[in-house]
């Protein structure tokens, strides 16, 4: 079997251990005489995985029985729209920008009310996370919203904006499971699962359940009502089973590892190789801030766009793919999610310190 490291931002890589499992059970799930991707959602079978990730999930992550976990599709886009419908009381919202998709997300809130920018990092290509330990709150706002780990830009929200009270929702795609996390200084949190828990279609929601009412915006489409889903618990239409199901292997083999307590040990280990190196070689430049720093994203560029583009070419032919970094922050980046081994990132880093020997400056 040739597997190469998939250094990509999402889709990314799975445990191999979790593919494994999924390809001894494909024509037969535990001789049921069918795959998932056959089964009824409505069945018995297909009903007690969905029960047993939820229970897993809510195992890891410490979700108290006050907050609902949902399945759902649409991916954080949806959500994008999704959250204002049903949390947008007043029509009144506050966005933190550290990002592209912080920046979707407000915008498409401006679609159903007013929308207060209270902090961006836009200024120097979103390098940083602005202060947020006082910010310009508005008393009429329904929430405070942020994207936790920026993807693009290599960013995290290490400690948490002071919300004044107000409910804090988090689109934590990009870094969920990645580490311990206290869900109760949330109203709501969701992620795509395709970084970090699963395949791309599936979108975990995690909502308190005071904040799930009838109450929305007029003209809310059912399918966009929270309500809707946590009363029929995702199954309100056919949810995406087969992610579903390789969600919940994931969880489990989060727990086999030791929780988030070990993913996080295990992340900043390689983070720090990879940090360590670029911090201290000439050729290659980090480019967040570094007590802004993600575990999950790390950017970094030479300086040259036809050095950066043979990096990644080279890069692939020795087995370390998806590394071009975004347009809008151009060279490289490598996503180093739960499932990337600790071996992936020192071989980066060995071909990197190959390449600097190569083409680097004096």
């Amino acid at each position: 079997m040739n597997r190469i490291f998939n250094f990509s931002a999402g889709p990314a890589q799975l445990p191999l251990e979790v593919l494994r499992e999924a390809q001894e059970e494909l024509p037969d799930y535990r001789g049921t005489g069918m795959s998932v991707m056959e089964m009824s959602h409505r069945g018995k079978e297909f009903g007690k995985i969905i029960s047993e990730a939820e229970a897993v999930l809510r195992e890891i992550a410490k979700i108290p029985p006050e907050y609902k976990i949902l399945f759902l599709q649409g991916g954080g886009h949806t959500q994008f729209a999704m959250v204002p419908m049903n949390l947008m009381k007043n029509r009144v919202a506050d966005y933190i920008l550290t990002g592209l998709w912080a920046k979707k997300a407000a915008k498409e809130a401006a679609l159903f009310g007013k929308v207060n920018i209270l902090a961006s990092s836009e200024d120097k290509n979103f390098s940083y996370i602005p202060d947020c330990s006082d910010l310009p709150v508005s008393p009429e706002a329904d929430y405070v919203y942020i994207c936790e780990n920026n993807t693009i830009y290599g960013t995290k929200f290490h400690d948490l904006p002071d919300t004044k009270g107000k409910i804090l929702v988090a689109d934590m795609s990009s870094c969920f499971l990645s580490e311990p996390f206290d869900v109760t200084k949330y109203g709501l949190i969701f992620a795509g699962a395709q970084k970090n828990i699963g395949p791309a279609g599936t979108v975990v929601v995690i909502v308190r359940e005071d904040l799930i009412t009838d109450d929305v915006l007029p003209g809310t489409p059912t399918m966009l009502r929270y309500a809707v889903h946590a009363k029929e618990n995702s199954m309100f239409n056919t949810p995406p089973c087969y992610g579903i199901y390789i969600c919940g292997k994931v969880f489990e083999w989060i727990k086999r590892r030791g929780g988030l307590e070990a993913m996080k040990k295990a992340n900043e280990e390689k983070a720090k190789i990879l940090y360590d190196f670029l911090d201290s070689c000439k050729l290659f430049r980090p480019t967040v801030v570094k007590k802004d720093r993600s575990l999950m994203n790390v950017p970094f560029v030479t300086g040259d766009e036809k050095l950066d583009a043979l990096f990644v070419a080279e890069a692939a032919k020795e087995g370390l793919v998806n590394l071009k970094g975004h347009r809008t922050v151009g060279g490289m980046r490598a996503s180093i999610y739960n499932a990337m081994p600790k071996e992936g990132v020192e071989k980066l880093v060995e071909f990197m310190k190959k390449f600097e020997g190569e083409h680097g400056r004096a």
